[in-house]
């Protein structure tokens, strides 16, 4: 997993007790620790937090840890069958070291050395690619055709990375040539080809099920038993395909040329940036406390978006 520059804090407020576990850092959501007795493995633990704007927001979102693990967890089981790539988990139960304290809401993962870059693959238009595209007329140095709206199906998916920035400072896109000085040519190459192919395969997935995959952001490392330069040597980290890290929109309501409708954080965004808040993103003050009534329908899109990728019931 990453350095602890990379991840951000050395720790969090509501880090959980967890035996046989050491904590190591802490992200926006998730809390990692490394084993006493085998420094290969981490615990992955997820939070109740929620992040928008670059900040942690003081007001958790009840079962969200749970969600997006389970979540996680169910996208890499399908992964395990496409061929496309190694994923980091070793497993998720009593019998794979988690602890009771943090059950349900926590993976025993492989340590990767991690990859400087945030790889995400877009097949709609919106959000920062959609600001990108009305500035310059193309996304990630791809000219796209004029007119284009917010939430337009791109002709194909794009691979559009970021730099990695610590909590607090804001991903910077990045082109090929950057990701090459980063990580290689070979190797960022690679990155664009997995990427979007597990977009296109996550996709295929979700349009089953009536749900719309936007775009997604993934996380790569390699085996440090690995050999760097062998193809092989990369494998999936972190988190996969869920409403922090990807996009997801209810097919039937579809409609290019507005906001869509969604199933992740974005009605905690839109509340934020409502006069009803009374905060702004220019403000230099840290976005205030979320209603009852935002905190549960944000909840209620978190469990809509498990019910319905997983077909199955949210207990």
């Amino acid at each position: 997993m990453s350095t602890p520059e990379q991840a951000g804090r050395p720790g969090a407020p509501d880090a959980p007790t967890t035996p046989g576990w050491r904590p190591l850092h802490a992200g926006k959501v998730r809390q990692l620790y490394t084993a006493h007795d085998d420094p290969s493995l981490l615990l992955l633990v997820a939070s109740d937090r929620i992040s928008a704007f670059d900040h942690v927001l003081a007001t958790p979102i009840p079962d969200k840890g749970a969600l997006l693990t389970a979540l996680s967890l169910w996208w890499f089981e399908q992964l395990e069958d496409w061929g496309l790539v190694r994923h980091h988990v070793v497993g998720a139960g009593p019998e794979h070291g988690v602890p009771r304290q943090v059950a349900g809401r926590a993976m025993v993962v492989r340590r990767l050395d991690m990859l400087p870059v945030e790889c995400i693959a877009r097949g709609y238009l919106t959000g920062s690619g959609l600001a990108e595209y009305r500035a310059t007329g193309s996304l990630a140095g791809a000219e796209l055709p004029p007119g284009l709206q917010d939430g337009d199906q791109l002709r194909a998916p794009l691979f559009t990375p970021t730099t990695k920035a610590a909590v607090g400072l804001h991903d910077e896109p990045v082109n090929e040539a950057g990701v090459a000085a980063l990580v290689g040519a070979e190797r960022g190459a690679q990155l664009r080809e997995v990427t979007v192919q597990l977009y296109a395969r996550a996709a295929a997935v979700t349009a089953e099920r009536g749900v719309l995959l936007a775009d997604t952001k993934v996380e790569f490392g390699l085996d440090p038993d690995g050999d760097p330069d062998d193809p092989a040597s990369l494998v999936l980290g972190d988190e996969l395909l869920t409403p922090d890290s990807s996009r997801f929109w209810p097919a039937d309501a579809w409609r290019p040329g507005r906001a869509q409708p969604s199933f992740d954080k974005q009605y905690v965004r839109d509340w934020l940036t409502s006069p009803a808040s009374g905060w702004s993103r220019a403000s230099s003050e840290p976005p205030p406390l979320l209603p009852e009534e935002v905190v549960e329908r944000t909840r209620d899109r978190y469990v809509e978006a498990f019910e319905r990728i997983t077909g199955r019931r949210w207990h």
